[in-house]
């Protein structure tokens, strides 16, 4: 069995160490993003799920880790493949950062304007204020 490049130290986090994997808090983070994005209670999802919202916040945060028939399941329900549910190739090191609370929020509201235009102006606006920023603060994340 082959050992995995994200491993290290093998007993630095994991069951037992009260550390949660950083791959299982990307995937519970990546539930959380999608999960708001689509505007769903945690409630909401627990109960097509046949779970407590207890539970989804327990994915969520990684401290629990998700299965991967349940993943199959709440990729469904999120409409999304399962491969969006795990960090790129080569981003391991970045897997618990996520995206922070308001980064969603603004996704969610910009896709829940109507009008294209509109939309579109904002974009165009943003784009042009990140410009003048520079790259170092336009890419702030790597992308």
């Amino acid at each position: 069995m082959r050992k995995s490049a994200k491993r290290a130290e093998p007993h630095e986090y994991g069951r037992g160490t009260g550390v949660p994997d950083p791959i299982d808090v990307y995937v519970g983070g990546r539930i959380r993003t999608r999960r708001l994005y689509r505007d769903m209670r945690q409630e909401e999802l627990a109960r097509k799920l046949g779970l407590t919202f207890q539970q989804v916040q327990k994915y969520e945060s990684g401290a629990n880790r998700v299965s991967a028939s349940r993943l199959w399941e709440i990729a469904a329900i999120l409409e999304m493949p399962v491969g969006y549910f795990f960090p790129p190739k080569g981003r391991e090191q970045q897997a618990a950062e996520g995206l922070p609370d308001e980064s969603i929020e603004l996704v969610r509201l910009y896709y829940s304007i109507a009008d294209a235009g509109m939309r579109q102006q904002l974009f165009d606006m943003v784009k042009g204020v990140a410009a003048k920023q520079g790259p170092s603060r336009s890419r702030r994340r790597g992308g």
